[in-house]
């Protein structure tokens, strides 16, 4: 099931059922993530209540029915001699495995001996990216999906967002070759051979190449309106982040000076990164507003207000190309998210138009019986079974091979002019599949699937409670009017741009529908107070959408804020009743001009 459609919820009511029916009377539910853990225990798990316990010591209690654990704990070290094998092989009826296609995929880890020795129960494998290698197959264990729920399903049915692409080339991205007389940053002569994007940041470091990024990056926020929607730099290694955090700090020096905390590095070695990543996801927090990472935040972590990803590190792999876009699809209506941006320096987007993107997984196992064939995967597994729970946090963010071979020196490059050469902007739908009409072309097919005629448009939109809720039907439906008012006219109010592109109606600004309303003298019938009232709405809705005036917080917002209190103003109407009326006749009168 694609991320962000509800496997593990899905996977509470399977064994909610069985487990009430006595079918299944202990359980066991795997995952590799201590986050992954204590969110199913605190959320979804939360009605098992007192018979269920998360694994935790190296002495285990046999009185629960509901057992969560990580695999670390389980196959803890052989000192320890396993924790798993103070249960008896048949003391579990029931396992779900999360993430099964990580660790449980292999047929040599030390974590399947754990699925093998409980054999006799029941497993239920839980994954979004289906991994099938010659090395690893989770149809070669658990056999063939016995349901699938695509990201393309997801977004058709309203859960799942699609996304705009802006892919940017740089001048030095294809090759750059120092020249004769090119020193690094200590002095030393650089080795004289062709660069590209697979060397940057790993043993190459051009500085300009990463100031322009945090530019590019600083520059869309401030053309979006919106510099405190929440972005996600994706960086090649620590250092890579860090510099980027510099370079976005040198660029949003404003905000920063406001915030130390707008913007900020979260990686493993961070002693803060739990807290600072707690206050990112949180909704509610506005601080850390950008922040950059290499690997820590690709999987497990529920940043729904996400709306900006930048891809500045190689993505080779599809299944970590797919973690990264499929973690951040959450809709967030409340907080405006209908779509998210991928800003894209390194070609990673080139992998949406590969088949396998939203493909259904196919078995290419090869089964090995050679011990000498057991290879590369080892590694993994001895730091795996040496490990206390910072390796889940070490392993999400440093190549495993760091720990095994000496990492090549990095070389620093100061002086190297970086450009941009190219810009393209995409928008794709629910399957990694380019939208090949113009935005305008899309969005009105999209809106005459919803409103068949403009009669029925203008119906629906009289009669609404509020406006707020066509629009974000709209939305919801692949209308992205906000990219829509950008590319066709700004200033616009949804009712003019949803008349203007799918009825060809000629259409007039806010500011416009807000002057003629004036004109008409339709405040006389108003105390001299409330006429004050209603004219600085009409002058916030030329500012902004009509949703923006509906809403009882705009009485707390300028320049309501400094003039009068919410209660002054309604008592300026005589009741909260007759100010909410006043509101709507106001909209009328908005939209009765032609």
């Amino acid at each position: 099931m694609a991320t962000w459609t509800w496997k593990t919820y899905t996977a509470f009511q399977i064994i909610w059922r069985l487990w009430k029916s006595r079918a299944k009377k202990r359980i066991l539910f795997l995952a590799d993530r201590n986050i992954l853990v204590d969110q199913t225990r605190t959320n979804d798990f939360k009605p098992f209540g007192d018979v269920m316990t998360k694994i935790e010591h190296r002495k285990v209690n046999k009185a629960y029915e509901i057992y969560l654990a990580l695999y670390q704990w389980l196959t803890w070290n052989e000192e320890d001699k396993n924790i798993f094998k103070q249960f008896s092989p048949d003391f579990f009826d029931l396992i779900v495995v999360d993430e099964c296609h990580r660790w449980s995929a292999k047929e040599d880890s030390a974590w399947r001996e754990v699925l093998e020795y409980f054999s006799s129960a029941t497993q239920i494998g839980l994954t979004a990216t289906p991994k099938e290698t010659k090395e690893a197959s989770n149809i070669e264990y658990f056999w063939e999906p016995i349901y699938t729920y695509s990201l393309k399903q997801g977004i058709e049915d309203g859960f799942l967002a699609p996304y705009k692409v802006i892919r940017i080339a740089l001048d030095v991205d294809e090759w750059w070759r120092p020249s004769v007389n090119t020193i690094d940053k200590d002095g030393n002569k650089i080795e004289d051979r062709i660069y590209n994007t697979k060397d940057y940041d790993r043993i190459l470091v051009l500085e300009n190449r990463t100031k322009l990024v945090a530019k590019k990056v600083t520059q869309f926020l401030k053309q979006s309106w919106d510099r405190f929607q929440k972005t996600i730099v994706f960086c090649v290694d620590i250092d890579h982040a860090e510099r980027m955090r510099q370079a976005l700090v040198n660029e949003n020096a404003d905000l920063v000076k406001e915030n130390s905390k707008y913007i900020m590095r979260i990686t493993w070695d961070n002693e803060q990164w739990k807290k600072e990543l707690d206050s990112f996801i949180d909704p509610n927090e506005k601080y850390p507003t950008i922040v950059t990472t290499s690997k820590l935040l690709t999987t497990w972590v529920d940043a729904k207000t996400c709306k900006l990803i930048v891809l500045d590190s190689n993505i080779n792999s599809m299944t970590e190309f797919k973690q990264i876009i499929w973690r951040w699809t959450r809709l967030k209506p409340e907080a405006w998210k209908y779509f998210f941006t991928i800003m894209d320096f390194r070609q990673a987007t080139n992998k949406f138009a590969d088949p396998d993107f939203d493909g259904e997984p196919v078995q290419i196992y090869e089964p090995k019986n050679d011990e000498s064939l057991i290879k590369d995967d080892t590694k993994e597994e001895q730091i795996q079974e040496n490990s206390n729970d910072n390796y889940e946090m070490i392993k999400g963010d440093v190549n495993i091979d760091d720990f095994w071979e000496e990492k090549p020196r990095k070389v620093y490059v100061n002086g190297v002019d970086v450009k941009i050469i190219n810009e393209r902007v995409q928008y794709l739908w629910a399957d990694g599949k380019l939208i090949t009409e113009s935005l305008k072309d899309y969005s009105k097919k999209n809106i005459l699937n919803h409103f068949k005629s403009l009669d029925f448009f203008l119906e629906q939109w009289n009669n609404a409670e509020k406006k707020k809720i066509i629009i974000e039907e709209l939305m919801q439906n692949g209308v992205m009017l906000d990219e829509l008012e950008k590319e066709v006219w700004k200033d616009l109010d949804p009712f003019d741009l949803i008349c203007h592109i799918a009825f060809d109606k000629p259409a007039l600004t806010r500011k416009e529908r807000a002057n003629h309303v004036k004109k008409r003298n339709y405040f006389e019938k108003y105390s001299k107070e409330a006429r004050e009232v209603l004219e600085a709405l009409l002058d916030k809705y030329a500012e902004e959408w009509i949703e923006t005036i509906e809403e009882m917080d705009i009485l707390k917002v300028r320049p309501f804020r400094s003039l009068w209190s919410p209660l002054e103003i309604i008592k300026r109407f005589g009741s909260k009743q007759k100010y909410i009326e006043a509101v709507k006749e106001v909209e009328k009168m908005i939209y009765e001009v032609v």
